[in-house]
């Protein structure tokens, strides 16, 4: 069978094996449906050799001493807690019956509910019987604060040495909102309920935007200070914290970590990364993973692409311009974003408060012994690996 040479060339980006079951692919697809366009065809056949080049250099990123492998599904499940945490009526998260609070994250039950009314910050702790962990979620930046916070983020300077980490530099800004507000104290709390009562069980800490940061943070604290054995982070928007040493600590010591970043999504790119003063710059720590679209005619295809292990691999997001709010506000089509007004108003219910207190500033936590969940203890019994 003669094959047009436009689709032998497009074949070609395939090797091996592969080749051959595309080439046996394209012979039936001639055989068959000779008679339509053949436009069409070698529009198809320039989306799979495109896809299948993709995948195949991605299965050939490892992560160092054959790290964690990126699962989608367990992608899918986080963007919910990721997007539930938004929400601003208290009762409704902390029951777990709100709008968000169904679908893949039901049965979650929470055990902890932190809101620090001064600084704008959210954040709960819970129990995933399906996933067999706790899971951590903090909230982002607010609506129309948004634009606003994301103009500050191209003048944060690297200010802070990180604690007990020689030349590891951080943003004060992203430091200070995990751990000098009423997070951390809630947050460890909670952790320290929940290994008394399951052992060591898996953590898995997920945030959005400035919430991404701050899971970046309480992921470190978790490995470093409380010796936490088995921590994933799993963050979406997340912007650059530290500079190249802090990364460089960052991935040895919480390896299962990916920063899933969409489109041209504006905030992975801030604060800026200048390549040609790596020590003095801000840098991300890997891994990344990178989605985008494909578009053939009226067919749209999501690719995600496993990036390299530098933090930086200038074929994912580096490679487009950082330019769109709205690519940061949807992710896998999960909406993550609160209150339009930008408000830090927070819903109460007589009947909830008598799980926790605020105080005079209007802090609140809220903490309660789940009665459902049953988790199997010892680290790592769960990873999120086995999620299909």
């Amino acid at each position: 069978m003669d094959f047009p040479v436009s689709l032998l060339d497009s074949v070609a980006c395939v090797g091996g094996a592969n080749r051959r079951r595309f080439l046996v692919f394209f012979g039936l697809i001639f055989e068959l449906r000779a008679m339509e366009r053949g436009r069409r065809w070698l529009g198809l056949a320039f989306l799979l050799c495109l896809s299948a080049s993709c995948v195949a250099r991605e299965l050939k990123v490892k992560h160092k001493d054959s790290g964690p492998a990126y699962n989608h599904t367990l992608a899918t499940i986080m963007v919910e807690y990721a997007s539930a945490i938004y929400l601003s009526d208290m009762q409704e998260l902390f029951t777990w019956t709100c709008p968000r609070c169904g679908d893949k994250t039901e049965g979650f039950e929470v055990i902890e509910l932190v809101v620090d009314v001064q600084h704008c910050l959210q954040a709960f702790v819970g129990v995933a019987q399906d996933l067999n962990s706790i899971v951590i979620a903090f909230r982002g930046t607010h609506g129309n604060s948004i634009q606003n916070w994301v103009e500050d983020l191209y003048w944060k300077q690297l200010d802070l040495n990180y604690p007990g980490m020689p030349d590891a530099m951080v943003h004060h800004g992203f430091y200070s909102a995990y751990h000098n507000t009423t997070i951390r104290p809630g947050i460890l709390n909670a952790v320290k309920r929940a290994k008394e009562l399951y052992g060591d069980v898996n953590i898995m800490v997920t945030g959005h935007s400035m919430g991404g940061a701050m899971a970046a943070f309480c992921g470190l604290d978790l490995r470093v200070n409380c010796l936490a054995e088995s921590v994933q982070v799993m963050t979406f928007g997340q912007p650059r914290i530290g500079n190249a040493v802090f990364a460089s600590y960052y991935s040895e010591l919480v390896p299962n970590s990916f920063r899933v970043t969409n489109g041209h999504d504006i905030v992975p790119h801030l604060p800026p990364y200048y390549h040609y003063f790596p020590q003095k710059t801000y840098h991300h720590f890997p891994r990344e993973v990178w989605l985008y679209n494909v578009n053939l005619e009226s067919l749209v295809y999501t690719i995600e692409k496993i990036c390299d292990d530098t933090g930086e691999d200038p074929s994912c997001s580096r490679s487009v311009t950082g330019s769109s709010i709205s690519d940061h506000l949807v992710y896998f089509g999960v909406e993550l974003m609160g209150d339009p007004s930008g408000s830090c108003r927070i819903v109460t219910d007589p009947h909830i408060m008598k799980y926790g207190t605020a105080d005079p500033e209007g802090n609140l936590v809220l903490s309660k012994t789940p009665v459902g969940s049953v988790l199997r203890s010892g680290a790592g019994s769960n990873d999120g690996q086995s999620i299909l």
